[in-house]
């Protein structure tokens, strides 16, 4: 596929004719019978040595997650608490940035993150799909289309979901998934004559900024009767009213019919969410078509003792006569009792003659339209801006997407096609670039509609207001005629209290890390996005981590890509003097500096307070304005948008004019200041180190490109000229003959082979830069780390060990250092390509899908972690980084191309005396950034600790 269908031209994608048969899955799948049993997934564990190292850090968090459970909130990270962990995970539900259920391979609804960053993952079992069958000579067959879990308790077996027929067996049945599809084949279960198969999709449509916004998942079941005889078939889609969790049992909850145009029925539920988050309404529907009945159970107790029909009375009535068509719904809206849970059930039937087919359509909406974080502010989602702020569009949303999802799976068929036609890529390439979008999902997103945030009153501080001063406003609400007040009231107050708040707060917004702020007028305010760097590391838009995975958002949702990059231009220029404890060392620093971009955008008060991580100060952190910058040129080199390069180029200077500080001898490089001060973050480096000094280089040159594109002909020279030194400094420092060493500290660990080492390189060969190191040492390093780094840890097939020595052992300076990043064997792959050594490349990240995706691996899927030890240990499922997959399919664009190479090399030399005259305002402006001094701020106990660390491992 050329790179011109990837990016994005500004216009939303037009409709397809593109015809997709539902019950065919695509040329190429991740599989598993659904009654496989997955290797259970084993968590890392630390080596004495570490937990010595980390002995302080462990005991600040401890009592950091303390404080901040007893707030009601959060910590960043909280290793103290244990989360379910299975390997059945599956395509999830919905578009991106609206909440998201996951799905399991074997038919569950799992990891629900309706309101992120809280994840429930226990399945809620009443929540399935299930098959009746009656064949003309008598036979019946019945079950849950999922086999039965363990964990159905006993008393469930009486009244509730237990008594249902579990009889799935699962191992003549197929579950496909390419995300954001899959499909589920049932052979011959539960009739032995009968095939169903499953097609689930959800609005995941690259450069469609409306539809793929939507909370909503389709079911298209197609029924063949293989058999001799006519099949009356009816299917079961049954939902509890919950949001995963304990809140379905909190009461107060109900349901409704809802009845649409074109044949769509269905059940709205109701659910007054538990712990002050938002309430939130589900849509179940289905389609009646020519053939199709449709007909529904608004409600049915699943557990407790709540009056009305039970989960088995349900099951009974439908078994019996395959419809809901007799059944009395008097007690339909009967709101749930504390302790008891309730649910809905929508069925299709259809009559299947022998050799024929039948189609019958569901769909499940949810509709939660505000965002609330810990700070009071509250944001309106971006699927909104399409159905309104009222929280009653969840019947709408399922409608339309029955409607239109035909259309929906054409723009994805004619996406994904080309990629999994080209005979060029291995099979589990295609297959795994799809399948890891599933972050962009599950990864806790939250897509907003742009628009400044309400305030609850939990957010007011020491400011004094009135509603309306005169009362005049609020009495003419009021004082409407009945007949045209109708539902109004409530509304007009809430907008007068959101103009109210909004005006309140106005002020705030300039100190924020809003990047809207940097459109010029007429430009499209396509929102804001966020999603956490890991389901267990809770901080928003990780920038470090981002730098990874960012390829995917650039080539699949450039203006979200472009928003991001905003919102950290507008924090570069934030500073939060508000002072932070450090976990790593216990010193109190500020916040946020300016010039500093910052690690994440927050927990509790994103874009407001920035810097959420603590670990360390990041505004000492190497690697984060080199990436700002790098991320910035590519994301011009990839969508044209000059507007945006004016826009952020103050930002892009103030922020190489912070590294400043950091060269401490003048040569042109910065040095690491010995302690873990970028994305490795347990990992330390002293002096020029690789990856840093690399990103460094790199960046120098990026800045002096994006001088060049916003007209700056004075930067250009001067970064230029900083580039070329830099780039002298950095090969003669660190290149050995063999590759780049770790740092030049001398240490014993400053010759380690770093996979990561030539992150400066990809990255300013992504962009169409000059290459920054020679390239023929760039290929000789990237054959050091195959040899070494990839093929001496289980013959290739777990992927690049971060560091690894040159006497063939593993670098065990640090956890880090001896884990295995799937993010960055990507980008290493990546790397690989851009330099020639393609089949390298694939062999490299292979190991990332054996150990991940695989059927004998690790138990990974749709939750790929951070890392994995040579013992096959993980740490941090669910995690942004490994999105950088994209980074591969990226090279392998720009090089079928043959993309230019935007060189300056070729421009006249400065005169020397404009560059000494540029370098005076640039050394200004740097010193007005310089950092304080704040080693003096150690402890006493903490320096006698150290020491004492550094005798024993000595």
């Amino acid at each position: 596929m050329s790179e011109e269908n990837f990016m994005d031209n500004g216009e939303d994608v037009k409709p397809s004719a593109t015809k997709v048969d539902p019950a065919v899955p695509a040329s190429l799948t991740w599989q598993r019978k659904i009654d496989s049993d997955a290797k259970a997934p084993r968590e890392f564990s630390l080596t004495a040595k570490e937990i010595l190292q980390m002995a302080p850090v462990g005991i600040r968090l401890w009592f950091l997650c303390r404080e901040e459970a007893a707030k009601g909130r959060l910590a960043f990270i909280d290793p103290f608490s244990k989360h379910s962990v299975t390997s059945s995970h599956g395509v999830p539900l919905g578009g991106i940035g609206s909440g998201s259920i996951g799905r399991s391979f074997k038919g569950e609804f799992q990891r629900w993150q309706l309101f992120p960053p809280k994840c429930e993952d226990e399945p809620v079992l009443a929540n399935q799909f299930s098959a009746f069958v009656s064949r003309a000579n008598g036979k019946k067959y019945s079950s849950v289309l999922c086999p039965r879990n363990p964990k159905l308790a006993k008393q469930d077996s009486e009244s509730g979901i237990g008594s249902w027929d579990w009889n799935l067996k699962g191992d003549k049945s197929t579950y496909h998934a390419l995300y954001p599809r899959s499909w589920t084949v049932y052979e011959g279960e539960p009739d032995p004559e009968l095939r169903i198969v499953c097609r689930q999709v959800s609005p995941f449509i690259p450069h469609n900024y409306k539809e793929s916004s939507f909370p909503v998942s389709v079911f298209t079941f197609t029924i063949h009767n293989l058999g001799d005889t006519t099949a009356d078939a009816t299917l079961l889609f049954t939902w509890a009213n919950s949001v995963g969790g304990d809140s379905e049992f909190s009461g107060g909850h109900y349901n409704s019919n809802i009845m649409m145009n074109d044949g769509v029925k269905g059940v709205l539920l109701h659910h007054k969410t538990a712990n002050g988050l938002p309430s939130l309404s589900y849509a179940i529907s289905a389609q009646e078509t020519d053939g199709v009945s449709v007909s529904v159970c608004p409600f049915f107790t699943v557990s407790g003792d709540q009056n009305g029909i039970t989960a088995k009375d349900m099951w009974k009535i439908i078994k019996e006569h395959g419809s809901f068509d007799h059944l009395d719904a008097s007690d339909a809206s009967t709101q749930s009792e504390h302790g008891s849970s309730i649910g809905a059930a929508v069925a299709a039937s259809a009559t299947v003659l022998p050799g024929e087919s039948r189609i019958i359509t569901f769909a499940l909406a949810w509709d939660c339209p505000e965002v609330q974080f810990p700070s009071g502010k509250i944001y309106s989602r971006r699927y909104a801006k399409f159905y309104g702020i009222h929280g009653d569009a969840a019947a709408q949303i399922a409608y339309d997407a029955i409607l239109g999802h035909s259309q929906w799976e054409s723009w994805i068929e004619d996406w994904q096609r080309p990629i999994l036609e080209d005979k060029r890529l291995p099979a589990w390439y295609p297959i795994t670039l799809f399948n890891e979008l599933y972050y962009l999902n599950s990864g806790g997103t939250l897509w907003t509609d742009g628009s400044s945030p309400l305030h609850s009153l939990a957010g007011v501080r020491e400011k004094k207001f009135s509603l309306d001063k005169s009362q005049s406003g609020l009495k003419s609400i009021i004082d409407v005629p009945h007949q045209q007040q109708q539902n109004d009231t409530a509304v007009s107050v809430l907008e007068k209290m959101a103009s109210t708040l909004e005006q309140l707060h106005a002020s705030t917004a300039s100190n924020s890390a809003f990047g809207t702020k940097l459109l010029e007028e007429g430009e499209e305010n396509i929102g804001h996005f966020l999603y956490l760097e890991g389901i267990e590391y809770r901080m928003w838009n990780t920038y470090d981590v981002h730098f990874y995975a960012s390829f995917a958002l650039v080539m699949l949702f450039p203006k979200l890509e472009l928003s991001i990059q905003r919102d950290f231009a507008a924090a570069v220029m934030l500073h939060d003097p508000t002072k932070v404890k450090t976990l790593s060392e216990g010193q109190w620093v500020q916040r946020k500096v300016l010039g500093a971009v910052p690690h994440d955008l927050g927990i509790n008060d994103p874009w407001f307070e920035v810097n959420g991580y603590n670990l360390h100060n990041t505004d000492r952190w190497k690697d984060l304005n080199p990436k700002f910058v790098l991320q910035v040129y590519r994301d011009v080199v990839a969508t044209g948008d000059k507007k945006f390069a004016l826009a952020v180029w103050p930002s892009v200077y103030v922020a190489m004019a912070y590294m400043a500080q950091f060269d401490k001898d003048g040569d042109g490089m910065i040095e690491n200041e010995g302690f873990p001060d970028q994305t490795y973050d347990t990992w330390s480096a002293s002096g020029v180190s690789a990856y840093c000094g690399g990103l460094w280089v790199a960046a120098l040159q990026a800045a002096s490109a994006l001088a060049r594109e916003v007209g700056d002909k004075n930067s250009q020279d001067y970064f230029w000229s900083k580039f070329q030194k830099a780039k002298v400094v950095y090969e003669k420092k660190l290149w050995n003959g063999s590759y780049f060493n770790y740092d030049n500290s001398g240490s014993r660990y400053s010759s380690s082979i770093q996979a990561d080492q030539l992150a400066g390189q990809w990255y300013a060969r992504a962009s169409g830069l000059m290459p920054i190191v020679d390239e023929d040492n760039a290929r000789t390093a990237l054959e050091k780390v195959y040899n070494f780094n990839v093929m001496k840890i289980k013959d290739g097939k777990r992927g690049a060990v971060n560091g690894m020595h040159p006497d063939g052992k593993v670098d065990t300076a640090s956890m880090q250092s001896r884990e295995i990043w799937s993010g960055v064997t990507y980008a290493l792959a990546a790397t690989m390509i851009q330099e020639g050594l393609v089949d390298k490349a694939f062999q490299t990240a292979s190991g990332i899908y054996e150990a991940a995706w695989s059927e004998t691996g690790l138990g990974y899927s749709f939750q790929t972690p951070e890392a994995w030890n040579t013992n096959d240990q993980y740490r941090s499922l669910t995690y942004m980084r490994p999105l950088a997959i994209w980074s591969m399919q990226w090279a392998l664009t720009r090089i079928s191309n043959k993309q230019k190479q935007f060189g300056l090399e070729s421009e006249l030399e400065p005169e020397p005396s404009s560059l000494m005259k540029h370098d005076i305002g640039f050394s200004r402006v740097s010193r007005l950034l310089n950092l304080p001094n704040e080693s003096s701020a150690k402890g006493t106990v903490q320096t006698l600790f150290e020491y004492a660390c550094r005798r024993m491992m000595s």
